[in-house]
């Protein structure tokens, strides 16, 4: 594998695998066309299905609960050590390093050390013109010259709630909504407009594949893209099941003996820290939990990892959780079961109002849960008081402990950590974005 790559990170809101290859219900044909050219990993899983840790664990290798982003970085939240930023460590090891778009890792943009930032928006401005203009900046930065190799990061809004309107092209009335959704037509109509606004982002993606292309670059270039984490509807976005951990990641390089197959072995967003730093000859700020991906495009291994974790600590509102799989069975202990499922944690939407009318929004959670992943992939079965099970719960109880113990995770303790100047909705809101004082805490 040739070092010294550019490299290029296309990343969306809340979209799960919910675009080509991953679903055909998905008009995503730019993505479609990096798969065929790149690697696809089928088993891709977030460190967090929130929206500002799982990208701080993409971006310093280290699980939330120990880069500090346990919560929301607009509310409050933010890294240890922005130095080891993937902005700021390849910027201090020579690269070029530019943002252009949605970062969601601090509440001041310039924490993240890039060398330059492009953020064309203003209020009222909707999410397609936001891309757009910032996909064009991206275009713009990549058309000028290059004395040195970089790192683009293109963040796109789409698809993060609220969504903009359904596309001609896209019928609600056939749309196949998830398996955790009831099939409805609110139901219906609401992913239709997600599929709308994945739609969009291919779009903006395509600009930028296809200047890649035209410019020569493909030959010294590496291109990725991924999402936060699961799409943000009921069940989904903020919940440990694969439908809220699990992504896509497509990545494609020079030379990629993977070029136009898929990986299977599961790997986390952790993973792409390394990767990346490998790509570009740039050596690692310390211990990381990730591993470079390239043994598996390269063949020299057949799986990184026995198992994968993930954690929620805050999203709108406290909701501690942790989670190990395996390629069979997914383990998740429940830190505040009392509280069942915390409604602010589920973004506002046609969805959640349909589950709302039927009060079906809330329900108790089980402390320890355990799920067979063959024989239920929905993850609808809880075998945790199985007797049957009980070696299984063992053995999965004892993964979580050890992780937990050698990563000093604070939930071993029993309580979330209180940030200075963060301010979270309390269990008891509804709507995320109340604008009654009564639903907040401030710290």
């Amino acid at each position: 594998m040739k070092q010294g790559l550019n490299l290029i990170y296309l990343h969306t809101h809340d979209t799960g695998r919910y675009v080509q290859p991953y679903d055909p219900n998905a008009v995503t044909p730019n993505l479609m066309r990096l798969a065929r050219e790149g690697c696809v990993f089928r088993s891709a899983f977030c460190c967090g299905p929130t929206c500002s840790p799982s990208r701080s664990g993409l971006v310093t290798g280290l699980y939330p609960h120990q880069n500090g982003m346990y919560g929301l970085a607009h509310r409050g939240f933010s890294l240890h050590d922005y130095s080891r930023h993937l902005g700021s460590w390849l910027r201090s090891h020579g690269m070029e390093t530019v943002l252009c778009g949605v970062h969601h890792e601090a509440a001041d943009v310039s924490s993240l050390g890039y060398s330059h930032v492009f953020q064309e928006e203003a209020p009222g401005m909707s999410s397609l013109e936001a891309d757009t203009r910032n996909t064009e900046k991206a275009v713009e930065f990549l058309r000028g010259p290059h004395e040195k190799p970089f790192f683009l990061s293109l963040g796109l809004h789409n698809t993060h709630r609220p969504f903009e309107g359904i596309d001609p092209g896209i019928e609600p009335d056939y749309v196949k909504v998830p398996a955790c959704l009831p099939d409805t037509d609110e139901t219906r109509r609401d992913f239709a407009e997600f599929l709308t606004s994945a739609k969009r982002a291919d779009t903006c993606f395509g600009r930028v594949l296809d200047c890649v292309r035209e410019l020569g670059m493909e030959d010294n270039t590496l291109v990725f893209y991924t999402t936060d984490h699961g799409p943000a509807f009921p069940h989904m976005k903020c919940t440990l099941r694969d439908d809220g951990i699990g992504v896509s990641l497509i990545l494609k390089y020079p030379g990629n003996p993977m070029a136009g197959k898929v990986c299977d072995a599961m790997v986390s967003h952790l993973d792409l820290y390394s990767t990346l730093c490998e790509a570009a000859g740039v050596p690692l700020p310390g211990p990381v939990e990730g591993r470079s991906l390239f043994p598996l495009l390269e063949g020299s291994e057949e799986k990184l990892h026995d198992a994968v974790f993930s954690e929620i600590n805050y999203h709108a509102a406290p909701e501690p959780a942790r989670c190990v799989r395996t390629q069979r069975w997914k383990y998740i202990v429940e830190y505040a079961p009392e509280t069942g499922t915390v409604p602010a944690n589920i973004d506002g939407g046609a969805s959640k109002d349909f589950l709302a009318q039927f009060g079906l929004l809330t329900h108790e959670k089980e402390r320890e849960q355990l799920y067979d992943l063959m024989l239920d992939p929905a993850e609808g079965c809880n075998l945790a008081g199985n007797p049957e099970y009980t070696s299984v719960l063992s053995e999965m109880r004892e993964l979580l402990r050890r992780h937990m113990e050698r990563t000093d995770d604070f939930l071993l303790h029993g309580k979330l950590p209180v940030v200075p100047g963060s301010f979270i909705n309390n269990v008891t809101c509804v709507d995320p974005e109340s604008t009654d004082p009564a639903d907040y805490t401030y710290f």
